[in-house]
């Protein structure tokens, strides 16, 4: 598998960061669901949020670098079965979940930050505070991020769904480009 996106099919890069902001959103998810029912005296009641922000800010950098990635690249061509309305609504849902995805990291920065503490990433280093005292930030950045995130889930799914219709129903390669599978009946570019 190539390195770099080609006119067939996804380069390795793309392919890396596309599942791997896939396992860390479900994962976020997962952990962000299980965490907010904790109570106090749970012995993950304060190493549950340090992981998620810490596994947050790292998302935040992966799709900052996923969204570079791919303005730097060509896109494969969209494939010959493809109708219009297909790759538009695709085009569209992949827009909206980088625009969610974003959205969902900066209303989890504002609840971590609301009261003036910094954001610890894996004790490494700190994401400073720069915005503060909003009125009822960590309410409404609460809020913003719930039900983003419930979309997000329910978009990707979706967009999973779609992609097991390519392959199951349509069988085309609209997956297997996804996977770094070996496309059907194709020459490789």
């Amino acid at each position: 598998m190539q390195v770099r996106n080609s006119f067939q099919r996804y380069g390795l890069v793309a392919v890396f960061l596309h599942w791997v902001v896939a396992l860390t959103v479900i994962g976020l998810a997962v952990l962000g669901l299980w965490m907010v029912d904790l109570g106090y005296y749970s012995s993950y009641y304060r190493s549950a949020p340090f992981w998620h922000k810490s596994i947050g800010v790292t998302l935040a950098a992966i799709l900052l670098l996923r969204l570079l990635w791919r303005l730097g690249n060509r896109q494969p061509a969209h494939l010959p079965n493809h109708k219009r309305w297909e790759t538009r609504l695709a085009g569209a849902v992949h827009a909206l979940l980088y625009v969610l995805l974003f959205t969902i990291v900066a209303s989890g920065y504002l609840i971590s930050t609301a009261k003036g503490q910094p954001v610890s990433v894996f004790g490494w280093f700190e994401v400073p505070a720069l915005i503060t005292d909003l009125p009822e930030q960590a309410d409404r950045a609460g809020a913003v991020h719930y039900w983003l995130a419930i979309g997000v889930l329910i978009m990707a799914s979706v967009h999973a769904l779609g992609a097991l219709k390519h392959h199951f129903i349509d069988r085309d390669d609209t997956l297997r480009r996804m996977l770094g599978m070996r496309l059907r009946n194709r020459k490789e570019n």
